[in-house]
């Protein structure tokens, strides 16, 4: 079960603590596969947004840390389900959980943490909690089958790249802010403000994690550079670099997307072709804007201490 921790400040400790203490399922395998990957690391953006959701509306943030955990669980239990669709061997720079624990183990292991989640959830939390967590799983989802039927898709556009990014990766950063806004009895017109703060950030979240696919390196991201590459994503560098490339470029990808050669160097070839169209700067400009946005949103708060903090996290994206 999941008890709640000591008061203190430092959210990102309280979450962590929390983990550390007082995670468990009745399945021992598979609270050991979570147990993995929370201790591989993370920032665990979503649960600490939850708990200054919670604060900016006059909550306590110690007292919100089992619905943040969730919050963060149920990014872990996508993850677990992404390494499997994916085929990844690495997360985080440890080994992907179906790596050490098999395919079939992990598709359970992330079912049943879903399960487990709302079962807690539902049990726990009044209307809507429950509802809007549901709809961002049904969300997610959706956004993972969209991606899948655009991999390889050269003629994607910043539309449909939005839309996948929104569903995907923003909607949890968007329920989290909500959800932590509601628990501590924020107003409707804070609890929506919060609400668009997690969609902007959770964009330029997967804007910026586009980008370090593409120029980080691989002890940084914790799997091999150019991944998203490999797996025929339409990132949003390379949907930009497009809509100005020439033939050549254009070529040179869709015979990279057809081919079997995925050699460091045919990477890095592909990777400079972005940034000859403009696709690295063009992704930055956009990202800022996103970055903004989040932090406009957040105007209604007024001057309440955790809009500082909010607004920091997002600055972290430029």
């Amino acid at each position: 079960m999941l008890e709640r921790a000591p008061a203190g400040r430092d959210l990102y400790a309280l979450v962590e603590d929390f983990f550390a203490s007082s995670f468990s399922t009745d399945n021992t395998l598979i609270t050991e596969a979570v147990r993995r990957m929370l201790s591989a690391g993370g920032k665990r953006l979503r649960p600490r947004i939850a708990l200054l959701a919670a604060e900016s509306v006059g909550g306590v943030p110690s007292e919100h840390l089992r619905l943040a955990a969730f919050m963060e669980l149920i990014h872990v239990a996508t993850l677990i389900h992404d390494d499997v669709v994916d085929g990844a061997e690495t997360r985080r720079g440890v080994n992907a959980t179906a790596v050490d624990f098999g395919n079939r183990v992990s598709v359970l292991a992330g079912d049943y943490l879903f399960a487990w989640i709302f079962k807690n959830v539902t049990a726990d939390y009044a209307h809507p909690i429950p509802h809007i967590l549901s709809a961002t799983l049904a969300d997610i989802t959706d956004g993972e089958v969209l991606q899948l039927r655009s991999l390889g898709e050269l003629g994607t556009t910043l539309a449909t790249y939005l839309d996948v990014a929104a569903k995907k990766t923003a909607s949890l950063f968007a329920a989290s802010a909500e959800c932590g806004a509601l628990a501590a009895g924020g107003s409707p017109f804070c609890v929506k403000a919060l609400r668009e703060f997690g969609t902007s950030f959770g964009i330029a979240f997967q804007m910026r994690d586009d980008l370090l696919d593409l120029t980080a390196d691989e002890a940084t991201l914790g799997k091999p550079v150019g991944n998203d590459l490999r797996e025929r994503k339409m990132t949003v560098p390379l949907v930009l670099a497009l809509e100005g490339a020439d033939r050549e470029f254009h070529a040179d990808v869709e015979r990279f997307f057809a081919g079997d050669d995925e050699a460091p160097e045919r990477v890095a070839r592909i990777v400079a072709g972005i940034e000859a169209a403009g696709g690295l700067s063009k992704t930055e400009a956009v990202l800022a804007g996103y970055v903004e946005r989040a932090k406009q949103s957040l105007a209604p708060l007024g001057n309440a201490p955790a809009r500082a903090e909010l607004a920091a996290l997002a600055d972290t994206l430029r």
